[in-house]
């Protein structure tokens, strides 16, 4: 299992850019969650202390044309992805 790599990470991160937990530049950087031991990557928000995550929840859309998201708790690990590996391979540091 490759090392993780969460100190360079937020405690919480959102892919909304509407959200105060935007943030673009880390995002391009490309984040990976393992959330519960399983590769998530439909994730559209997370937060590490609280032990949760957002995902949306099939096609259905709110009225503002947002999706709708549900609410998943469980083990929340973030890591940076390298930009020519394969998805789930980490950055050790």
């Amino acid at each position: 299992m490759p090392q993780t790599s969460t100190d360079a990470l937020p405690d919480r991160l959102s892919l909304d850019p509407r959200s105060p937990f935007h943030d673009a530049a880390l995002l391009e950087r490309g984040v990976g969650i393992r959330f519960n031991g399983v590769e998530r990557t439909n994730v559209e928000e997370y937060c590490v202390s609280e032990g949760w995550i957002k995902v949306a929840a099939g096609k259905a859309r709110d009225r503002r044309g947002q999706p709708m998201t549900m609410k998943m708790r469980g083990k929340v690990e973030p890591y940076l992805q390298l930009a020519d590996a394969a998805p789930g391979e980490a950055i050790a540091e």
